[in-house]
């Protein structure tokens, strides 16, 4: 995976609504952000396989970027 798309992916997790990522499953919330990743880069099936292993690795700290995300507006 090349560090544009590795930007791009922290960049739609950012960019997510923090409750939509919170409240999301893992495998929706994966699926979501590989679709929206797919639909910037037009990646290869090899690319998706390897994206989704690396999403689904990092689900909890995707949902902990969010939670943060959220106490910083009631903050």
């Amino acid at each position: 995976m090349n560090t544009s798309i590795m930007r791009q992916l922290w960049s739609i997790v950012e960019e997510s609504p923090a409750k939509t990522l919170i409240n999301l499953d893992d495998s929706d919330l994966v699926s979501q952000l590989l679709n929206k990743l797919n639909a910037q880069y037009s990646l290869s099936s090899e690319d998706l396989q390897v994206i989704e292993v690396y999403f689904s690795s990092k689900t909890v700290l995707i949902k902990d970027i969010a939670r943060s995300r959220l106490e910083n507006i009631f903050d």
